[in-house]
């Protein structure tokens, strides 16, 4: 007998109760391009388009317990893990996801919040690279978090490539550091994949807009979704960023808050996919 099925993909992530970025974001995002989303919510923030004011950590049980009811029933193939407030949530995800060893695994390292606001306890960072990354598809660091990560300082598309390799040493197959701080006009992104010589280069114009909140989590969201579509990874990036530029493209004159507003997720609907497979 055949069935129906829709590609799935789980967020594992924070909330932002403005809308624009985490596990609010995700969801936008993964509903945008087709899939079905899911949510593991792993702390809930105080803040909006100007800034955090508070966070709040998720008790351990109820982490574990959203990730187990999901991948228990839905079994996406692709998960996205965002924000990981500390070294105990670290852990708890990795125990969590071991147990269901999901095809692919997304991880964006949030750090800082656009507005600047810290969202990572330091313990955090070595239960990262430690428990999270040796089990990842791909990380996808911005250049301060790559800095973080690695300690080499980025200031080239060269050095970005070094930093990539440093970080394919903690264990995940690929690597994409975001360079959109890097002063030109035209945005690098490098994908550097393990075992590969060579990285792909992405470019694309810089747009000015001041409604960039959600960037990091709409990409990596984008490139779990592109995944669980059937993707290659170098496409599922290539996809991915090409969705992003036309979300901050098509948002940039949209005036939301009085901060960093959101991106335009829902600037060009599809409708979901669904897939046919042997029950």
């Amino acid at each position: 007998m055949m069935k129906k099925t829709y590609a799935s993909v789980l967020t594992v992530a924070g909330s932002d109760c403005s809308g624009g970025a985490g596990i609010q974001a995700d969801i936008k995002t993964i509903s945008a391009l087709g899939c079905y989303a899911a949510s593991a919510i792993t702390a809930i923030t105080v803040q909006n388009t100007c800034g955090i004011s508070a966070i709040h950590p998720v008790p351990s049980d109820y982490i574990t317990g959203q990730i187990d009811a999901v991948m228990g029933d839905i079994s996406p193939k692709a998960v996205k893990i965002g924000m990981i407030h500390s070294a105990e949530t670290a852990r708890i995800i990795a125990s969590s996801l071991k147990k269901f060893s999901p095809k692919f695994i997304v991880f964006d390292p949030v750090m800082i919040s656009t507005s600047g606001c810290k969202l990572i306890e330091d313990s955090a960072i070595e239960a990262i690279t430690r428990e999270i990354m040796p089990m990842l598809t791909l990380i996808t660091p911005n250049l301060y978090e790559a800095e973080t990560l690695t300690g080499v300082q980025i200031c080239s598309v060269e050095s970005m490539q070094t930093a990539a390799n440093e970080l394919l040493k903690y264990g995940s197959e690929a690597v994409l550091i975001k360079g959109g701080h890097l002063k030109s006009n035209i945005m690098y992104d490098l994908l550097q994949i393990k075992g590969e010589q060579e990285p792909h280069i992405f470019k694309a114009p810089h747009i000015e807009s001041n409604n960039t909140h959600g960037t990091g989590c709409t990409l990596s969201s984008a490139i779990a979704s592109f995944l669980s579509l059937g993707e290659t990874l170098e496409k599922a990036v290539e996809k991915a960023k090409a969705y992003v530029y036309q979300c901050i493209d098509s948002g940039k004159d949209v005036c939301i808050g009085k901060g960093h507003g959101p991106l335009n997720h829902f600037h060009s609907p599809v409708k979901m996919h669904i897939f046919t497979e042997n029950e």
